[in-house]
């Protein structure tokens, strides 16, 4: 481990020291500031010559200053002659922009892609990627890892009759691994109609939910608008009980507020984005820790054994 190197920008540092203190190695020193007209300056302040480097950094919001402390972080990692630099980015800001769904739309998903490996990554370690197809973006090796070991952990013993919700039909794959994986679980599937982005409107559910308990899986919660129309469907259908589980809380706008009034019994996120004074405003919450996954797989990355069996 004394070829191993781990730092961080500023987004979510908190990750950063308890994935350091699983591997029991320090966090590398940097230090990222400001110049009196905004511009990221970023010094490294230990060498990195021919060390195995991995830079921690969701971009998350305030998004494109996070994005762009990665990039100015990876620069400065690679003109330090860091022999590999791996981006470990448990939330992947632009993912949704994965594809064009309207005449001359940018695919800004593969753009922060290519911008990072012109910055000098040597590979990615992402968590729960919004689409899977985002790591054929990359021309350098890419490990998509997932939060489902935790979420199964915290569900395993909900009791009762259980059925794993997608909110859209794009989500039915992880909501049927997730319920295989569950004893005695079910599926179910809200039939949504999206009318702009981040607006949508819930129709019908695809599946029996009377009487039992349901749990709303996702890969992020951003305005909260789909998850509370998701969950008031399923009341409305009979549901027992509705848990909300995601792997990113976004929770931009509004998205307190519509939480704190919904059908809800709980939300279930993981710290793939620091969620600081949001932990106090919500109702119901639990969060999850995912650094000893991300932790173990640095690891593994590291001594090049594999990644996948973390999984199996």
């Amino acid at each position: 481990m004394d070829k191993l190197k781990i730092f961080s920008g500023s987004a979510n540092r908190e990750i950063a020291e308890r994935i350091c203190q699983f591997l029991g190695i320090e966090h590398g020193k940097a230090k990222v500031g400001r110049f009196s007209d905004g511009e990221i300056q970023v010094e490294i302040e230990e060498s990195v010559r021919g060390m195995d480097t991995f830079l921690i950094q969701s971009t998350c919001p305030p998004v494109n200053e996070n994005l762009m402390e990665l990039l100015i972080m990876l620069d400065a990692l690679k003109r330090a002659s860091a022999a590999r630099i791996t981006v470990v980015i448990p939330y992947y800001g632009y993912a949704r922009q994965d594809r064009k769904v309207t005449p001359r739309a940018p695919i800004s998903a593969k753009l922060v892609a290519d911008l990072m490996e012109v910055a000098g990554a040597s590979r990615v370690l992402a968590m729960d990627l919004h689409v899977g197809q985002i790591q054929g973006f990359f021309d350098i090796p890419v490990d998509h890892l997932f939060a489902l070991p935790v979420q199964l952990e915290y569900f395993g013993n909900i009791g009762g009759r259980v059925v794993v919700v997608s909110p859209d039909a794009g989500g039915v794959e992880r909501a049927r691994e997730f319920a295989k994986r569950l004893k005695n679980a079910s599926i179910a599937i809200i039939d949504k109609r999206r009318e702009q982005a981040n607006v949508s409107k819930v129709m019908h559910i695809v599946g029996d939910v009377k009487g039992k308990v349901t749990i709303l899986l996702d890969d992020m919660i951003d305005t909260g608008g789909t998850i509370v129309q998701a969950a008031e469907a399923l009341v409305r259908d009979g549901a027992s009980l509705v848990y909300a589980c995601c792997t990113h809380a976004v929770l931009s706008g509004n998205a307190i507020e519509k939480l704190n009034g919904s059908k809800l019994h709980k939300l279930v996120v993981t710290n793939t984005i620091p969620l600081h004074d949001k932990v106090d405003k919500l109702q119901h919450l639990e969060v999850l820790d995912v650094s000893p996954i991300l932790g173990e797989a640095i690891k593994r990355i590291h001594d090049d054994t594999s990644v996948s069996s973390l999984f199996v």
